[in-house]
């Protein structure tokens, strides 16, 4: 099953997470098939969290991919940026 969902990245005690579209079967830091976008918790400008190429999430989920739970709640958030 193809999953979406964060890679962790950056070093210790400084988390980055790239959104990256990958088979559930892989680890967690493994390999994946497309990266989507990122989010960066400790971003201090709000607009810089979270980028996300909506385009390419509308596609893989057309194609079948599930996303997570937190990229589903990082998609809500970043749609609601974009409308106002």
């Amino acid at each position: 099953m193809v999953r979406i969902r964060l890679a962790r990245g950056g070093m210790k005690r400084n988390p980055f997470y790239y959104i990256v579209v990958t088979d559930s079967r892989n680890s967690r830091d493994g390999s994946f098939m497309e990266r989507v976008g990122f989010f960066n918790p400790l971003g201090l400008n709000v607009s810089k969290r979270v980028f996300i190429k909506l385009d390419r999430i509308q596609y893989w989920i057309n194609q079948g991919a599930n996303p997570s739970n937190r990229v589903c709640e990082l998609i809500k958030k970043s749609k609601r940026l974009l409308s106002t």
